[in-house]
Formats: C-alpha cells, structure tokens, sequence
C-alpha cells in the first residue's frame, strides 16, 4: 500500500514542475504576443473607436462622435457597397470554383502518364507570377479595343469585339476568371500532396471488389481530400477577401467602380479622402463578414468531415 504522504509529495514535485514547463512557454511566447498585440489588436481597437468618429487623421483631439453614421453612410454610398459586394461574389466564386477544378485536376495529375512531371511543372507555375504582373499582362489580352489579344483574334474570324474591361459585367468576369487560372495549379498541387499520402492498397482493394472510378473516388479520395479541401478553401476565403493587387491592376477598380474590392474602398475611401472615420468603419463591417464566413466555412468542413468518415 502506497505512502499517501509520499503520493503528496509527488504530485507537488509534478505540479511545480508543470508549472514551470508552462512558464516557460509562456516566456517563448510572451514576444510573439507582444507583436500581435501592437500590430492587431490595437490598431484593430483604434478601428472601431475612429469608426464612432469623423476622424480625418491628423488630431484626433478634434473628432467629434457621430455614432453609427459612418456606418449607415457604408450602406447607402454606391461604391463602397460596390467594393463589399464584388469582394464577397470574388471570394464566394474563386474559392467555389478552384476548389471544384483543382480537386479533379490534383486526381488527374495524380496518375502516371507520359510527360506527367512536365504538366505538374506547368501547372504550378501559373501561380508562380504575382497577381500585379498577371494583371497587367492580361490587360493587354482583354483590351476592350481591337489591339487586344482577344479581339485581335476575334476580329480577324469576323467576329465582333468584346468589351471585356470596359462593360462592369466582364470586367467583373475578367478578374474572377484570372484569378481561377493562375490559382489552379497551386491548390492542385496542395491536393496532389495529400493524395500522394493516401495508401495504393485501398485502391487496389476497391478494384477488386468491383468499385468503379467515380465510386473509388466518392468512398476514398473524397474522405481523405477533407482535411486538405480545409487548408485549401480557408487559404482560397482569407485570400479572396483581402484581395486588391488583381483587379487593381487589371482594371483599377473600374470601369466605375465595378470591380471595387474593400481593401480599395478603405484605401481610396479611408486614407486617400482622409475620412478615416468611414474607412474604420468599413474595416470593422468587413472583419465582421470575415469572422462569418470562416466560421461557416469551419462549421461546414467539419459536418463534411463527420458525413464522410
């Protein structure tokens, strides 16, 4: 029978020590701490007080609070929705459609054939080119004149010009379309690794018993790609709505304001007018649309997950 005096001393022996595993720990982390707390939480706080004001930037002893009209201003100004609306309908749509493409694509890649590592290549350097420089080359592909790439072509099959940067509606294609084209390749290769991990046995079983290729893929590839169509469609939402550099370069956010995304809006509207007051407040209604998505998309990956294990 065991001492109980002894088993005392023992677990306070295990508790200091954890105590001190902990502390140290925290004195590793204490730095990075520090860094996100002066980086992000306080301009974030300063946010969402200049958001209550008309703060124009330079003495914020002068502000006066004007409550929630910086607010109410965001939904009634045109171009500011402009910038909310196009970035939610990029993210939605780019994130949709690359995973849609990507996944069947990674499948593909994933079989052995001749010039396979050729066509890994090319496919992962797509996404190697910055989105300003892919924006300004493809500028020149869709002009909406008959020096474009596009029109060029069309006009000599006798077809009519497409005015693809300079009416909203394939100006708004124009972005989503580039943005898919040079993200595939990335978010392929993203899956190609993971499916690289899946075992050869469980498709060799399936082949045995029968299974065909689309169900080989629903009852194996599919429950393996979960965790990866995770990181991918989080990497795809938290790109797509910070997004500025692609439709900046390829349109400037035009024509109007059509292709507006929030970080535009908050630069040109919050910085560039010096309304700092609605920039915040844009910024603070932009984090809370942020927050929503990832959390449906978490919540969504997670009942998928649960389905299909």
């Amino acid at each position: 029978m065991s001492d109980p005096s002894t088993e005392t001393v023992h677990g306070n022996a295990r508790r200091r020590r954890n105590l001190a595993e902990n502390l140290t720990s925290l004195g590793f982390l204490a730095p990075i701490l520090l860094v996100y707390v002066v980086i992000m939480l306080v301009p974030f706080a300063q946010s969402i007080v200049y958001s209550f004001t008309d703060y124009g930037g330079y003495d914020f002893a002068t502000a006066k609070f004007v409550g929630l009209d910086n607010y109410v201003q965001i939904f009634h100004d045109p171009t500011l929705l402009n910038g909310l609306g196009f970035t939610l309908m990029y993210t939605i749509l780019t994130t949709v459609l690359i995973t849609a493409i990507a996944l069947p694509l990674a499948v593909v890649l994933n079989k052995k054939f001749f010039g396979r590592d050729f066509v890994r290549s090319v496919f992962f350097f797509l996404s190697v080119p910055s989105m300003v420089v892919l924006g300004l080359v493809w500028q020149y592909i869709f002009s909406p004149m008959k020096t474009g790439a596009v029109n060029m072509i069309l006009d000599k099959l006798g077809f009519d010009t497409v005015p693809f940067l300079s009416q909203p509606g394939w100006a708004k294609f124009c972005v989503i379309f580039i943005a898919v084209w040079a993200q595939i390749g990335w978010h392929a290769t993203l899956y190609l690794a993971y499916l690289q991990a899946v075992p050869a046995d469980l498709y060799e079983q399936a082949q045995v018993d029968g299974a065909s290729t689309w169900q080989q893929f629903t009852n194996i590839t599919l429950p393996q790609m979960v965790p990866a169509m995770g990181v991918s469609v989080f990497m795809l939402l938290t790109g797509g709505l910070k997004v500025y550099d692609l439709p900046f370069a390829l349109t400037s956010g035009g024509p109007g304001s059509s292709t507006y995304t929030v970080t535009q809006s908050i630069i040109v509207t919050g910085i560039g007018s010096g309304r700092y007051g609605i920039g915040s407040a844009l910024g603070v209604v932009f984090f809370i649309c942020c927050v929503v998505l990832v959390a449906l998309q978490q919540v969504a990956t997670n009942a998928i997950e649960k389905r299909l294990s």
